[in-house]
């Protein structure tokens, strides 16, 4: 197994943001009391991995009770249908 090394855990780079993703950005500083960095930092963390977290709920079928003594034949309900429509 061979193990890759970074010289430099913090690593720096220029990004260039739409002016949408900038405003979100600062929005969440204010509300957090973070710095650019750590609002950045978390969204990407959260966008990234936000994947992962979400689960879909299970699907539940809902169903009625149709009472008793049903008479329709469903074995033939496709030459039901097709009389009905001529």
């Amino acid at each position: 197994m061979q193990l890759r090394r970074y010289y430099d855990s913090n690593l720096r780079t220029t990004v260039t943001l739409d002016a949408d993703v900038e405003r979100l950005i600062r929005d969440a500083m204010r509300e957090r009391g973070t710095s650019f960095k750590a609002a950045l930092n978390e969204a990407a963390r959260m966008g990234l991995r936000g994947k992962e977290r979400k689960r879909a709920r299970k699907f539940v079928q809902k169903t009625f009770r149709m009472g008793e003594g049903q008479e329709f034949r469903w074995d033939k309900a496709l030459a039901v249908a097709d009389s009905i429509e001529g």
